[in-house]
């Protein structure tokens, strides 16, 4: 079958200029949020920061939508979706398609966000470059058939910058531009430049536990910032393992909250790898 992937072959596109202005605009603001510093902002925006890219891409999006590493009762995934919405990356349907893609054609042709084509490429280029199929989600439900399933993530799909409206507004009638600049602007930004590290750095810098066909690695600083999605060579060997940090010092937040998930009996059929602790060992050593 040729590449599904011409879908998001963006490279053969022209600048998205409304993706270009509104990334342009959100940066500038998270800048200026640095001139109105308050603890409580500073407190607020790293709550967000969790609900948003630790629930919703990490445990959501990433862990759930896509490799389906667990499961959890349906209102449960549908708020994990909702946050993932108000990380300003996509619907679920266009996230879950794209991620499903790279991992078919992981730094091959086909991989629609690959360090071979570049590291800026990998980071933000590929969604600079004439992202037209963000919002076409006829296109895109193709790759995530089980998601197009349900009438809410069509849905959130199309719409899927609503959240950050009705929040944003919230935000700014109850704390003014100072919050709204902290928990919307500098979030967002934080957000999307720990998820495009994990497209970009986690192909080029770190170790490799296992040897891929592509070229992922374990890059602990991305793991940190990102909830334990850094230890991406573990991922790509094990991609429907809920968990990622397969070491004692592998810290996996999102690993441990599916456990906890798991003991208060919301988490079913979690997957695990099941790898040999000599391998771990010996890396370490």
């Amino acid at each position: 079958m040729k590449h599904e992937s011409v879908v998001l072959a963006a490279h053969r596109q022209g600048l998205n200029w409304t993706t270009v202005i509104v990334l342009t605009l959100l940066h500038a603001a998270a800048i200026a949020a640095l001139f109105f510093f308050s603890w409580t902002a500073l407190a607020l925006t790293v709550a967000f920061y969790y609900a948003c890219t630790g629930l919703g891409i990490s445990m959501g999006y990433h862990r759930l939508h896509t490799h389906r590493s667990y499961k959890v009762p349906l209102w449960l995934e549908y708020f994990f979706a909702m946050c993932g919405a108000l990380t300003l990356e996509g619907g679920p349907i266009f996230w879950v398609a794209t991620h499903r893609l790279h991992h078919q054609f992981s730094d091959q042709d086909g991989d629609p966000h690959s360090p071979r084509d570049g590291a800026f490429w990998s980071h933000v280029g590929w969604i600079l470059w004439g992202e037209v199929n963000h919002n076409n989600t006829r296109v895109m439900a193709r790759y995530a058939p089980d998601l197009a399933k349900h009438k809410f993530y069509m849905w959130l799909n199309n719409y899927h910058w609503v959240p950050n409206v009705v929040l944003g507004a919230i935000v700014l009638l109850l704390g003014g531009w100072k919050m709204f600049l902290w928990t919307m602007c500098l979030r967002i930004v934080a957000g999307l430049h720990i998820t495009w590290a994990v497209n970009s750095a986690t192909h080029m810098f770190g170790k490799r536990r296992f040897n891929t066909r592509d070229d992922s690695r374990n890059t602990w600083w991305v793991a940190l910032l990102s909830f334990g999605e850094g230890w991406h060579n573990n991922h790509h060997a094990h991609p429907t393992s809920a968990r990622h940090g397969l070491a004692w010092y592998e810290f996996d937040p999102s690993w441990i909250l599916v456990s906890v998930l798991k003991w208060m009996g919301l988490a079913k059929s979690v997957q695990v790898a099941r790898v040999d602790s000599r391998i771990v060992e010996r890396e370490a050593a």
